[in-house]
């Protein structure tokens, strides 16, 4: 029995005590590599740092031959061993083992595989690192820590590996930057609306900002029933729909046009949203469809559009109460798993910070979370759109066009925002003035209202890469749909 708990006790020691997966022999045959020829740095210096190599005294080396490359100079054991400790160990000296690595190098050839295999080890190393950090943190987790929170931090440290090492970059030729630069102006062309950014299907606005740019954060703000969902759904089912892609050699499917859509609706129902796209695709009443009030000819229609719509890659997560972090895992767990192009977040007063900052004020919590927002929009590099609630002043004036002082409970709104759009119906306001019938003042406002029926504005209220400016479009409210106006509500452009 006593030896039966030893052989465990062993074996145990044996699992504690296991070296990090490493390969010294990769190490040294990539650094003789380079001391013998110093084109081997260049074949790994985009992806290879001193900090993926596993042995203390090769990091060292590394960087000092990387200093040497990088300066102009030739990088050789003997111009290496000045910026290097003489003593490695008492039966070699450094200038020894410099010279070693030198005689057992190979080709040049072989250095990307090399670096390749180094590369991957540290990213192993990393990986059992974060596992053991989960497990400490899972055991001496104090109060706050929330086991929701560490889930949230760990899968944010393995997305940051899964993305790390991805490069482009370097010198490149003025030719080559031609061709990329033709190849996108093709892309753009062959792409909904020709356009740099991902299309929202109103073509006015579209001109205005070139489509929804990659890493911006655009803030779409508005009172209640201006429309902001309605718009924000629109824009979210019309990029969905137009999704197209490609499979590239390696594996990887690329966004032609169109995107992948994620949207996180922290106010309605997966089943309301839904609804509401089937009245816009279907041109049914959302309140006729939810009363089962139609026709055998309608329900075909209703049929058909749900079909169709079944095939659109748009992710709804509709769970309430979600914090800014929480939010982010799931859009980075989306994108691992789905791919992701255009995030929508409805809507921003709804999202909660860390319970650190909630307690101190609703100021500071909604910095926090626009500023997440923003993060996750580069990390993540996709368009986010993150709709806001407007604070009343907007109705205690004469003129009830928003502007962006209007944005509720703080100037990060504002400061973080690459775009901030207002959503704008003069209808609504003016529907609740009607004077009495019969009278002057009633033909007067009936005027006014044949003017503005079916009609919304999206005001651009700031944009960074862009001008400002004023779109006007067509809104059916019984659809809950935008849509471009009518040509003949415009004068024809001229051509000179």
């Amino acid at each position: 029995m006593a030896d039966s708990n030893v052989h465990r006790l062993r074996a145990d020691d044996d699992k504690s005590y296991r070296l990090a997966p490493h390969n010294i022999e990769a190490e040294q045959a990539l650094l003789g590599a380079i001391l013998v020829n110093n084109e081997a740095f260049y074949r790994v210096s985009d992806f290879l740092l001193a900090e993926h190599f596993y042995e203390q005294v090769h990091k060292t080396i590394y960087e000092v031959l990387e200093k040497i490359i990088r300066a102009g100079k030739t990088a050789t054991p003997i111009t290496a061993k000045t910026y290097l400790a003489d003593a490695l160990t008492p039966e070699m000296t450094m200038a020894q083992y410099l010279a070693r690595l030198a005689a057992e190098a190979t080709t040049v050839i072989n250095a990307a595989d090399y670096g390749q295999a180094v590369y991957d080890l540290a990213i192993r190393r990393n990986l059992i690192m974060i596992g053991e950090e989960m497990v400490q943190t899972a055991y001496e987790a104090g109060v706050d820590a929330t086991a929701q929170r560490q889930i949230e931090e760990a899968e944010r440290q393995l997305f940051e590996i899964a993305e790390k090492g991805r490069y482009d970059g370097g010198f490149q030729a003025f030719t080559q930057a031609l061709t990329e630069a033709i190849r996108m102006a093709g892309e753009a062309y062959q792409r909904d609306g020709s356009l740099s950014g991902i299309g929202t299907g109103l073509s006015d606005l579209d001109k205005l900002m070139g489509g929804l740019q990659r890493s911006d954060l655009i803030i779409l703000a508005a009172r209640p029933a201006m429309g902001k969902t309605s718009l924000a759904t629109n824009i979210a089912f019309h990029v969905a729909k137009n999704w197209r892609s490609e499979v590239q050699p390696d594996g990887h499917i690329k966004t032609i046009d169109g995107g992948q859509v994620g949207f996180f609706s922290l106010e309605m129902s997966s089943e309301q949203l839904a609804t509401r796209i089937l009245a816009e695709q279907s041109e049914i009443s959302s309140s006729d469809i939810r009363r089962g009030n139609i026709h055998e000819s309608q329900f075909q229609r209703l049929v058909d559009a749900s079909s169709e719509m079944a095939q659109v890659p748009l992710y709804i997560d509709d769970t309430g109460g979600l914090s800014v972090g929480q939010l982010a895992a799931r859009a980075r767990r989306l994108k691992r798993q789905k791919g992701l192009d255009l995030l929508v977040v409805d809507y921003l007063q709804l999202l909660s910070g860390s319970s650190r900052k909630a307690s101190e004020n609703r100021v500071q919590e909604l910095t926090e979370i626009t500023t997440t927002l923003k993060a996750l929009a580069k990390e993540l590099n996709v368009p986010v759109i993150a709709l806001s609630q407007l604070s009343r002043a907007v109705e205690s004036r004469d003129d009830k066009h928003p502007q962006l002082a209007d944005l509720r409970e703080s100037g990060s709104i504002e400061q973080d925002a690459d775009v901030v759009l207002f959503v704008y119906r003069e209808e609504y306001y003016l529907k609740n003035k009607e004077p009495k019938e019969g009278t002057p003042e009633h033909l007067a406002w009936q005027g006014e209202m044949e003017k503005v029926h079916g009609r919304a504005e999206v005001i651009i209220g700031k944009q960074r890469h862009g001008p400002t400016g004023t779109v006007q479009l067509s809104f059916e409210a019984q659809f809950t749909r935008f849509g471009n106006l009518a040509q003949s509500d415009y004068l024809p452009e001229r051509f000179e």
